[in-house]
């Protein structure tokens, strides 16, 4: 009897111990689904699935309090089941043939965050300028199944298409097809070309001349325009012969400077294709003892902020807002993908980034803010 009486002391202290613990332990809680994201939101559940999936039809403070709703539940939808259901795989694929990146990489951003606002994982692929490979990965995405496809280069130079026959919308950015029935969205670089001249015009300058890329680069052409367009309406010409054209480099900014100076001895601006070749020209200007912007005015293209920023003095740019040219592009696929369909060629507007090579004489301010869009020459 004696050894019981600890035995039984010691099993109802387990049993205690047992008892207490299960009191204490949280329950499991149930996984939240789609209907409780619905309640609490105050919404339908379709209302849901479109605003979860990045659908149009869907208010801005409606999407807002279902993605609210969603991650106060800690709600997370069931990829496999979601495609299964819809028949798609939320997933897009972009070919790139800009393997610098310096074009591709803010066109790919602007695309990502407007994918991503619809849950879409974005499959990258590096055509390298090469078609045999372009068409390998075409072939490989749509054995992923991909929603769509995304093309961008490093040229706005029409391009043919990826194929005529492929059963998923396809977007061109930074990049143009020549078939008219497809969707491409480029930067407006003839609008570009005029807002530089425009306001070089404001701050007084009257013999303005142009130094810029080759002359059978869509771009150049177009900057050249938009530069001659923007002087003809204030009854002038670009001074000099005209368009200086070559490479897209600092050393034929110093070189076309010298043979502007001697063509046209009184400029007093120059509007120039592209921060490569308006930092060579400066080069050159402050080497001759040419002060900038109080002797000569200066004004670059594409806003490639190392290249600007460094620039002494800083570098008045036009900005592609190529960031954007990705995200209209995105919003046009995901469009495209729901059944609305775009055709043809939209074009961004580009935007002035003042600072301290424009100056007008005799007045000080400091450099503005400018965007952040790393791209490059050309």
């Amino acid at each position: 009897m004696s050894s019981a009486t600890p035995r039984r002391s010691r099993d109802d202290s387990r049993a205690n111990r047992r008892e207490v613990s299960e009191t204490q332990e949280p329950k499991h809680a149930r996984t939240p689904t789609i209907r409780d994201v619905a309640v609490l939101a105050g919404v339908s559940i379709g209302t849901v699935s479109k605003a979860l999936n990045g659908r149009q039809g869907v208010g801005a403070r409606t999407r807002a309090n279902v993605l609210k709703a969603a991650e106060q539940l800690g709600f997370h939808s069931n990829a496999l089941a979601r495609n299964l259901l819809t028949g798609r795989s939320f997933t897009v694929g972009l070919i790139t043939n800009d393997s610098f990146g310096r074009f591709s990489i803010p066109v790919m951003l602007g695309a990502e965050d407007a994918l991503q606002t619809g849950q879409i994982a974005v499959l990258l692929c590096d055509g390298r300028d090469d078609a045999i490979r372009e068409q390998h990965y075409v072939r490989t995405l749509l054995s992923r199944r991909v929603d769509g496809i995304i093309v961008t280069g490093r040229r706005i130079d029409p391009r043919p298409p990826v194929n005529t026959d492929i059963p998923i919308p396809i977007v061109y950015a930074m990049s143009e097809s020549t078939n008219p029935k497809d969707a491409s969205v480029l930067p407006d670089d003839e609008g570009g070309g005029r807002l530089a001249v425009e306001h070089l015009l404001a701050t007084g300058r009257r013999k303005i001349g142009h130094i810029t890329g080759p002359a059978d680069f869509r771009a150049a052409q177009l900057r050249a325009a938009g530069a001659s367009a923007a002087l003809t309406n204030a009854g002038l010409a670009i001074a000099g012969d005209g368009p200086l054209h070559g490479q897209w480099s600092e050393e034929w900014g110093r070189q076309a400077a010298s043979i502007m100076l001697r063509q046209t001895p009184d400029v007093d601006a120059v509007f120039c294709g592209s921060d490569q070749i308006a930092r060579g020209v400066s080069e050159y200007l402050r080497e001759i003892g040419c002060n900038v912007p109080d002797d000569v005015a200066l004004v670059g293209f594409d806003n490639w902020t190392v290249m600007a920023e460094a620039a002494r003095p800083s570098l008045t740019t036009i900005d592609m807002n190529l960031s954007e040219v990705g995200r209209t592009a995105a919003q046009i696929l995901l469009a495209a993908i729901d059944g609305n369909e775009t055709q043809g060629t939209r074009l961004v507007p580009s935007q002035l980034v003042v600072r301290a090579s424009t100056r007008p004489p005799d007045i000080s301010y400091k450099d503005s803010v400018s965007p952040s869009s790393d791209s490059g020459a050309g």
